[in-house]
């Protein structure tokens, strides 16, 4: 605020005249500068205040004729920044782990720390499998499709800070595979495969890492997305995702995302969970976690819900509109009218 520093007892009665001794100049400050009784300092934002004053006038609020100031009206004890107002001394202004968005980087730099320790980003392999894929932009021949996954699950790992390595999608082959698994595994922290995780004859990845690598888990009790894998291929962690679009999405977000949440010590990305009522029914399943995607719109009495009527677990477009999944415990009803948890996108 530029102005004047004055003594916030001399303004009581305005308008009041009072004799100006010194300019304080943001970062060209006088540390003895002070002022006594009927005297005013020319100020500007970010310099320091003389001693004695403590109270800003506008400049707006001044008419100055010569080496004299008239405040038109009474001063208030404010316009001034305390010391420790920002963070106190000993304060933690930044707990290991915080992710370093903009807002953090600046607090960094306010107290000081032209560099901070940082954990490496982790190079994450993304393997897309299956003899039907197709790179996008090229002709499709008869039962081929665009590969995507790799394109989306790369973009999530980017969206986290980390660094996305794709690879060409390999074909339905055990020995394609093993020579891919090789060259993630050494050039990778981790690694992701999207389809073969299931019980086909022709899902090779499952059968490869039963034979070659070491399983943590297989399947877990979510829908859509319940045939994942975790485990290990010559030491290197590898996460199998389902083939299905929605179902990739989905496990990563509720397996992939905080198992790298572990990796570096951090909390973030943190997990956005909200109520909503529903608008519609959703159908829930009695023994798995119920992860539709749902939109939402904000109203006076909080977000509703409603379902896309088509939830196939390779309809992607249901994915790209949705704001949330749905998070319906085992048994849970979904019935229309019922406030329940989501996770917001």
């Amino acid at each position: 605020m530029d102005g004047f520093a004055v003594r916030f007892e001399d303004t009581k009665t305005a308008p009041s005249t009072l004799n100006i001794i010194a300019i304080s100049q943001a970062a060209a400050g006088d540390e003895t500068l002070s002022i006594e009784s009927g005297q005013a300092v020319r100020i500007m934002t970010g310099a320091p205040v003389p001693i004695g004053a403590d109270a800003i006038i506008p400049i707006e609020a001044c008419s100055i004729e010569g080496d004299k100031v008239t405040l038109q009206q009474p001063s208030k004890p404010h316009f001034i920044r305390k010391c420790g107002e920002n963070i106190t001394k000993n304060a933690v202004g930044l707990k290991k782990g915080t992710f370093l968005t903009p807002q953090s980087i600046s607090m960094c730099a306010t107290m000081g720390h032209a560099t901070v320790p940082v954990v490496q980003k982790l190079r994450i392999g993304i393997i897309s499998t299956g003899d039907e894929l197709k790179p996008p932009g090229q002709t499709l021949s008869y039962g081929e499709i665009y590969e995507s996954n790799s394109y989306g699950l790369a973009g999530l790992v980017k969206m986290l800070g980390h660094v996305p390595v794709r690879y060409e999608a390999v074909h339905d082959s055990m020995d394609a595979l093993r020579d891919q698994f090789d060259i993630a595994a050494s050039e990778c922290d981790l690694f992701l495969t999207s389809g073969g995780v299931s019980m086909g004859e022709w899902d090779f990845v499952r059968k490869l890492m039963e034979t070659e690598g070491d399983i943590v888990f297989w399947r877990v009790k979510i829908r859509p997305g319940s045939p994942p894998l975790f485990g290990h291929w010559k030491g290197t962690p590898m996460f199998g995702l389902p083939g299905n679009p929605v179902s990739s999405h989905v496990v990563f977000r509720m397996l992939v995302v905080p198992y790298l949440r572990g990796c570096i010590g951090s909390s973030y990305p943190v997990d956005q969970i909200v109520h909503a009522r529903l608008q519609t029914n959703v159908r829930s399943t009695k023994d798995c976690l119920t992860l539709r995607r749902v939109t939402l719109k904000s109203t006076i009495d909080g977000f509703v819900a409603n379902q896309p009527k088509h939830q196939g677990s390779g309809n992607i477009d249901s994915l790209s509109s949705a704001d949330a999944l749905t998070l319906l415990q085992p048994g849970q009803s979904g019935d229309a009218g019922e406030l329940i948890e989501v996770l917001l996108l």
